[in-house]
């Protein structure tokens, strides 16, 4: 009985282990990876899809791969004894280079933009700067607009700090001010960050993709472990 169950211990050890191998290839960079004769362990487990194929010799597990026309990947050369998986390793590389690429395509970089706008400025020219504002707040970037007071002009600030306050109000489906006008100066300054609703929504559509790459993964893992028992 006691024997029994020690197996058992061990048999749900190496079963968790082999799982969590599975569960982290995903992350594994293809700069890491050793595939077909660069491999050189002696007997490995493999694996294939969602089929756990056993440990067998390294010379046979090649030889069952490169009888599909597939390759022979190393994904856990520090476990014993090392897995690998048969696959078409051009086709991951393929398509991990494409994930790269969007991923990089996705990255903003945040600019600082200025506007400048005089204390009596017309009606056209305030909303000429505006959709210029706007512009910039739909790239992503965040806008630094600025008021300069000229001579007497520095008498009346609340008449400029208003002037700001409804330039943020006409950009304001595009971007928010982080904070009230200041004073730096004879000029007035005032931030306005672009709203993050693209942002979220690409965000939104990363998150529902590793959702579906995660159920992928546990239903390998689920179809492994019953394989395994």
């Amino acid at each position: 009985m006691v024997r029994r169950k020690m197996f058992s211990a061990v048999f749900i050890f190496k079963r968790k282990k082999f799982l969590d191998i599975l569960r982290r290839w995903n992350t594994i960079s293809t700069k890491d990876l050793q595939i077909n004769e660069a491999i050189k362990a002696s007997s490995v487990r493999v694996v294939e899809g969602t089929e756990q194929l056993g440990i067998m010799p390294l010379a046979r597990a090649k030889e069952i791969a490169y009888e599909k026309g597939l390759d022979l990947v190393l994904i856990a050369p520090n476990s014993d004894p090392p897995v690998c998986r048969i696959m078409d390793y051009g086709k991951y590389r393929y398509e991990q280079d494409k994930k790269e690429k969007e991923s990089k395509r996705k990255q903003q970089t945040v600019e600082i933009k200025e506007i400048q706008l005089s204390f009596k400025i017309d009606t056209h020219d305030f909303e000429t700067k505006a959709r210029r504002a706007i512009g910039f707040l739909s790239d992503g970037n965040k806008v630094r607009v600025v008021l300069r007071f000229r001579g007497r002009e520095m008498a009346h600030q609340q008449i400029g700090r208003d002037l700001l306050l409804r330039f943020e109000e006409y950009c304001r489906e595009y971007g928010t001010a982080d904070k009230n006008p200041v004073l730096e100066g004879r000029q007035l300054v005032m931030f306005i960050n672009p709203n993050r609703t693209q942002r979220d929504k690409d965000a939104k559509g990363v998150k529902e993709t590793k959702a579906k790459e995660t159920v992928k993964e546990k239903a390998v893992e689920k179809e492994t472990a019953k394989k395994a028992e």
